[in-house]
């Protein structure tokens, strides 16, 4: 992979845009926080219950409610705005991590009201993430798009790492109250950042609606479908995220039934995955003409949709190759590349919904692949894990992983017209970011 160094400079002019550098800085100290919350909030289920099944359930709190209010809140975010949405969340889950820490500092909290707090968390989590996700083109002018994008990318991988490593430091020496409360303060860093934003309200929400709710929600969801370029996108993205993206959900059983290394070979499995992750987003975000992709009849349109649909069948093949191999080294070099590729999907994947949905719909279908993105390697991981009680981990996942491939490749094949489906909405979206007082 060729590293253009006017790229990291593209990287640079992005962050140094006062709307998208101030969101930045506080969105990456808020997603550490969030970090270290998961991980607090795992290991005090497993303190509390000693059972597997809590924990599970637990987990599921935190996602399902995401999944079943995203549609709706997705709509929402088309109706009102979106940075008015985010202020709302990130002050009511700022709210909940207080709870955490407290009732967890003076011990009463229960396995009972822990599961409470999280299922009130997943909830606001799913109002939050489609505006969160509609927000970004009105944080940057449109050429700066893709890298603003890749940027979120590589911030979310890093705080996936860094996080965990600061919530077991916290948990050893402070114990999981001070966990919760480091989040409970990223969470002011973030308010700071979202109070210091400056958007024209035109560019904050899309246009009046008068309908209802639910027809928005169908709307959104019958426009993606039909869509010729951004149906497909989505297709290949739920496709990856029910049969291969599950393996980060099953590493646990690869590193201690398959190679047999335990909780080091977890670790190892887990950071050559971030590696691989960090390394294909910077990639991303400086490759030349990636911040024109919105032009979608045109060369960097067909070369980013190329790039996303080639990365997403080569993922697929990586842990096609990661569930059939039992040497340990391979494994990990497998890891690297899988996670590389599974990133460089996902940044071009939403840099071409981004650039190509019409501004009205923007929320709805944010929304739709914040679900796949969110629900899918939970829900194929489920199912891989039953099925692995009577063919194993490995054949399980590869056979998922090779479904996953053959959609993806389908979808290679078809490249050029998905390229110029994208293109179809294209002018509807905001040409710039402007600041209220332009």
């Amino acid at each position: 992979m060729a590293v253009d160094l006017g790229g990291f400079r593209r990287i640079a002019a992005t962050l140094a845009q006062p709307n998208y550098g101030i969101y930045t800085l506080g969105n990456a100290v808020s997603l550490i926080g969030t970090w270290v919350q998961r991980i607090a909030v795992g290991w005090l289920a497993w303190d509390l219950t000693g059972s597997g099944a809590w924990l599970g359930l637990v987990a599921a709190a935190d996602l399902v409610p995401a999944v079943l209010v995203g549609p709706v809140a997705g709509a929402f975010a088309d109706r009102v705005p979106r940075l008015a949405i985010i202020r709302v969340s990130q002050m009511v889950m700022m709210v909940q991590a207080v709870a955490l820490a407290v009732l967890t500092a003076i011990g009463v909290l229960g396995i009972h009201g822990l599961l409470g707090l999280v299922l009130l968390g997943g909830v606001v989590m799913g109002i939050n993430q489609p505006a969160r996700l509609a927000l970004i083109p009105s944080l940057v002018p449109r050429d700066d798009l893709a890298t603003a994008v890749a940027i979120n990318s590589i911030m979310f991988n890093l705080a996936r790492f860094l996080g965990p490593a600061i919530a077991g430091v916290l948990i050893v020496h402070g114990g999981v109250a001070a966990a919760f409360a480091v989040n409970a303060g990223s969470f002011v860093a973030f308010l700071v950042a979202l109070s210091r934003l400056r958007i024209a309200t035109e560019e904050d929400t899309g246009p009046a609606r008068r309908g209802s709710i639910g027809m928005d929600v169908v709307d959104g969801v019958r426009y993606a479908a039909r869509h010729p370029g951004i149906g497909p996108l989505l297709l290949v993205a739920l496709a990856l995220s029910l049969g291969a993206r599950p393996y980060v959900e099953l590493l646990p059983g690869f590193a201690a039934a398959v190679f047999g290394r335990g909780a080091g070979g977890l670790a190892t499995l887990a950071s050559a995955i971030g590696i691989g992750a960090i390394l294909g987003g910077l990639w991303l975000a400086q490759r030349p003409g990636t911040a024109s992709a919105g032009s979608a009849r045109s060369g960097p349109g067909v070369g980013l949709a190329t790039i996303a649909l080639g990365s997403a069948a080569l993922g697929a093949a990586a842990v096609t190759l990661f569930a059939l191999t039992e040497r340990f080294a391979l494994a990990v070099a497998i890891a690297a590349a899988s996670g590389a590729f599974m990133v460089g999907t996902g940044i071009s994947v939403q840099i071409l919904l981004q650039m190509a949905v019409a501004g009205r719909m923007r929320g709805r279908v944010m929304s739709l692949y914040g679900i796949i993105f969110r629900a899918g390697p939970a829900a194929g991981a489920l199912a891989m894990g039953i099925a692995s009680e009577w063919v194993g981990l490995g054949p399980a996942l590869a056979v998922g992983a090779a479904i996953a491939l053959g959609v993806a490749s389908l979808a290679w094949l078809r490249r050029e017209a998905v390229a110029t489906g994208l293109a179809a909405d294209a002018p509807d979206a905001p040409p710039a970011a402007r600041t209220a007082g332009d």
